[in-house]
């Protein structure tokens, strides 16, 4: 901390923690020009300040040295439990230390035999353990068990993502961490943002050592945060090395034991790990000769040891992973008689996520049973598949729901139901990984082998299909209320007056239309205008492409919405038509039966209706097939902002094509709730598609643009021009797509939408001034919009490319075969507007967290998590 010319201890006297500080809590930068301090027994003369630092000049003038101790200006900031406790200096600003573990911790009460809380060894064979936090002193006796058990090489892992520091006391070091003050139970997460948690440990570190100095050695930290009794500890801190970091307890022993190692391997507390956290698993893996396949099977495989705070939590997880590798190393793939279900009374049914992941992965059902084996191996403190069943249990179990801790308990025990799911979903994903990587030394990690895996991210993103079971109720209770068409779909294009229904348009020379939700008045209104003498349509091929539920009530479109949001959509999770039509007719039985006054909103107010007559949208259009002959209706639905998905290409791409197979003149109307987003998403679809049947127009060259953010408006963000480099002739794929939203569009001017000028208006009105959640959901909205046009542009090249085999392959296949093996969800993986932002800072750019959210706004649950 500072220089000095002589060797000697020179003690300084430095003023206690308040006497340089300002009632806000900042050190201050003054000092008077002369202080005495005690050095060389009282024989300092003075010590003369300058800009540098404090020169000390001895009454016998042989030594002089400057104290180069930024402590005496350092910025720090003191803070206090509550006004019965005393004041003293935080952590970052605003952390106080807590005792990592409490003796309570202890089920297992392994401490004073093993050195360690919670110390186990998984069931079986398996050299595997699990602990809690030691401290020094209590590691060193788990090692030297383990040595004495015959154990040669030992590899060990630290899977805590929060910062732990040891202090030293007595002659042990014990181990602390950061604490809210809000909330002085939980360990921090997150606290690190880009900067490693090993340099998050040796900034706090150096922070306490300043705080010591500054309190004549003394360091406030706390043990009891129950009843602070004898609150805060005084702990005697001399020097740096009375601290230690993380690094420092694990890594030492590498000096004094031949076979050991240690790695630092963060894992999350809730939740699966994040793809990396996997890949550093795995690099740990490849590092290590003694777990690859080659070595010899008469080779002692090495001890894995797994700690986190309590040793409960990760540790259960990281001792999972590590059962699942040991399984392939040692070729286990027999399973004991009825393993999967180990400790319960009969099979649990099983998640629909879940029985969807193991139908398409090959020999899901194995994979699924090795990791429930796994899991029951070690399961002696906590059982990961029971934790789902027990969550979702308290989920369904909530009555009247209430705020707590920012959120509803609705809420938290879905988050909670969700991220257990999320944990074993990610099992089993990564089990069928190592089936494959492994023999092959791990070609690909696990990141890449996922982004060539996509599917995974789509079934991710349907874990909630607790909406498939709201009940029909909610509309007649109160809980859910109807909201208009008028009120939800503006007419703009001023198109009700002549056909009926809102913002009805065509394509420019094509026979491509699309409109608002219609009504049956409507439906009869365009197929007369589609037949009629001018145009004389034989055959309509109407494609509802409306994700939510809608019914025609007195002659009117209503759409069920929750009261406290009724500009949000309830998607419904599901593709499936007949579905879709047997939720919509349980609405419509409802409400028949019920005869009661509803509250709807319509454009302008709300008022209460009574429904003498109720219809499906299905049976609306049954209607009007007997007159109608060559009427075709489609229900495939589109999420509202978000791009397509592979499959619902596949959808409209096979629907248009099989009705120009029947009628080349056929006519295509694509609704959706106002006509706008996801209808003209589907004309795009199906004017590329025509032209690749009947002729492309004549692409002129790009027009020279002088306007704000004319580059962006043209599309060409940076994401977008990999994408285009990536793809073979992919400017002018692109520059297709750009004609056929140009054609489009230019029948929806008042609508303002255009898609790529979407993208760019709604990123510019993230301001500062907006909140978080506001700015976050337009970030959200940008980014969705952003996908979209780079799977418009994957569709036409896709089109392109398969035309010569008359599209046999589907495009959902071709992106998994062809465009996923070329990279291409490695880019959407990393999906931002890199012009403006860094995409490892963005989960939003993540196809994990952006495919499951439709809206950051989450509505109230509803339904049964099925």
């Amino acid at each position: 901390m500072g220089t000095t010319a002589s060797a000697a201890p020179q003690p300084v006297y430095v003023a206690s923690p308040l006497d340089n500080v300002h009632a806000n809590g900042m050190a201050q930068s003054s000092m008077s020009p002369v202080h005495m301090v005690n050095i060389h027994n009282n024989k300092a003369k003075s010590i003369i300040t300058n800009k540098v630092a404090p020169v000390v000049i001895t009454y016998n003038c042989r030594q002089e040295f400057q104290i180069h101790d930024t402590v005496l200006k350092a910025n720090y900031k003191v803070g206090r439990i509550s006004d019965s406790l005393p004041e003293h200096y935080l952590v970052k600003g605003e952390y106080f230390m807590v005792q990592d573990v409490s003796s309570k911790a202890d089920v297992l009460n392994t401490t004073s035999s093993y050195g360690a809380p919670n110390f186990r060894q998984v069931k079986g064979a398996y050299p595997l353990y699990g602990m809690g936090q030691p401290t020094l002193n209590g590691f060193k006796q788990v090692l030297q068990r383990l040595q004495t058990q015959g154990q040669q090489e030992i590899i060990f892992f630290c899977i805590r993502e929060e910062p732990v520091v040891f202090l030293h006391k007595d002659d042990d070091f014990v181990p602390y961490t950061p604490r809210r003050k809000e909330n002085l139970h939980e360990n921090l997460q997150g606290l690190q943002g880009e900067e490693t948690v090993e340099s998050l440990e040796l900034s706090i570190r150096n922070e306490l050592h300043d705080f010591a100095k500054l309190s004549k050695n003394i360091l406030y930290v706390y043990n009891d945060i129950e009843f602070f009794k004898d609150e805060p500890q005084k702990m005697s801190i001399l020097c740096e090395e009375d601290i230690h970091v993380t690094e420092e307890v694990y890594k030492r022993p590498m000096f004094t034991m031949q076979g050991y190692r240690y790695f630092r391997l963060p894992l999350p507390v809730e939740g699966a790990p994040l793809e990396e956290d996997f890949d550093a698993f795995v690099n740990i893996l490849r590092e290590s000769p003694s777990l690859c396949l080659g070595h010899s099977a008469s080779r002692v495989p090495p001890t894995l040891v797994f700690s986190c705070q309590v040793g409960v939590g990760r540790t259960n997880l990281a001792m999972i992973l590590g059962t699942l590798v040991m399984k392939r190393l040692k070729g286990d793939s027999q399973l004991p008689p009825q393993s999967a279900e180990a400790g319960t009374s009969e099979p649990r049914p099983l998640f629909q996520v879940i029985q969807s992941l193991i139908k398409k992965l090959p020999n899901g059902q194995q994979l699924m049973e090795e990791v429930d084996h796994a899991i029951a191996l070690c399961s002696e403190m906590h059982n990961i598949k029971e934790a789902i069943y027990e969550n979702a249990s308290k989920l369904e179990g909530i009555g009247e729901d209430y705020q707590t801790q920012g959120s509803t308990t609705k809420e938290y025990f879905l988050n909670r139901t969700k991220q257990s799911l999320e944990r074993y979903f990610y099992l089993i994903v990564f089990n069928a990984y190592l089936h494959e990587q492994y023999p092959l030394a791990f070609v690909s990690n696990f990141s890449q082998w996922m982004c060539c895996h996509a599917w995974l991210y789509r079934l991710l993103a349907r874990m909630d299909v607790s909406e498939l079971s709201a009940p029909a109720e909610l509309l007649t209770k109160g809980a859910r209320v109807l909201v208009a068409d008028e009120y939800l779909a503006p007419d703009v294009l001023s198109t009700i007056k002549e056909m009926k229904v809102a913002n009805f348009r065509r394509v420019p020379k094509m026979p491509v239309y699309g409109v608002a939700q219609p009504t049956s008045e409507a439906i009869g209104a365009v197929l007369a205008h589609l037949t009629d003498e001018k145009r004389k349509h034989n055959h309509v091929l109407w494609i509802n492409v409306h994700e939510e539920l809608a019914l025609e009530g007195n002659g009117q479109i209503f759409i069920p919405r929750e009261p406290s949001c009724l500009d949000q959509p309830i998607p419904v999770p599901t593709s499936d038509p007949q579905l879709l039509q047997k939720l919509e007719t349980s609405l419509k039985e409802e409400i028949l039966r019920a005869q009661k006054w509803l509250e709807v909103t319509l454009e302008q107010e709300k008022q209460m209706k009574m429904f003498k007559s109720c219809l499906t949208i299905q049976e609306i259009f049954n209607q009007h097939k007997s007159s109608h002959q060559g009427l075709v209706y489609k229900r495939i639905p589109l999420p509202d902002c978000s791009s397509p998905r592979e499959e619902d290409f596949d959808k409209l791409h096979e629907a248009i094509r099989n009705a120009l197979a029947e009628d080349p003149h056929t006519a295509f109307v694509f609704n959706c709730a106002n006509g706008k987003s996801r209808s003209t998403t589907a004309m795009v679809v199906a004017v590329l598609t025509l032209w690749h049947l009947k002729g492309f127009p004549e692409c002129t060259d790009d027009e020279i643009v002088s306007v704000p953010d004319a580059k962006y408006t043209k599309g060409e963000f940076e994401v977008v021009m990999r994408v285009v480099r990536l793809l073979p002739d992919g400017h002018k794929r692109k520059k297709e797509v750009d004609l056929a939203l140009d054609s489009i569009s230019e029948t929806m001017t008042p609508m303002h939408y255009h898609l790529r000028e979407m993208i760019i208006s709604i990123y510019r009105q993230i301001k500062p001034e907006k909140t978080e959640k506001e700015c976050k959901q337009q970030l959200l909205r940008s980014l969705q919009f952003l996908e979209r046009y780079i799977y418009l542009i994957l569709f036409n090249t896709y089109l392109h490319l398969e035309k010569k085999d008359s599209w046999h392959r589907s495009f959902s296949v071709w992106m998994e075969q062809v465009a996923a093996r070329a990279g291409v969800y490695d880019i959407l993986n990393q999906l931002c507007f890199s012009e403006f932002e860094d995409p490892r800072v963005m989960t939003l750019a993540r196809l994990r967290y952006r495919w499951q959210q439709q809206d950051i706004q989450s509505l109230p649950f509803r339904g049964e998590f099925i």
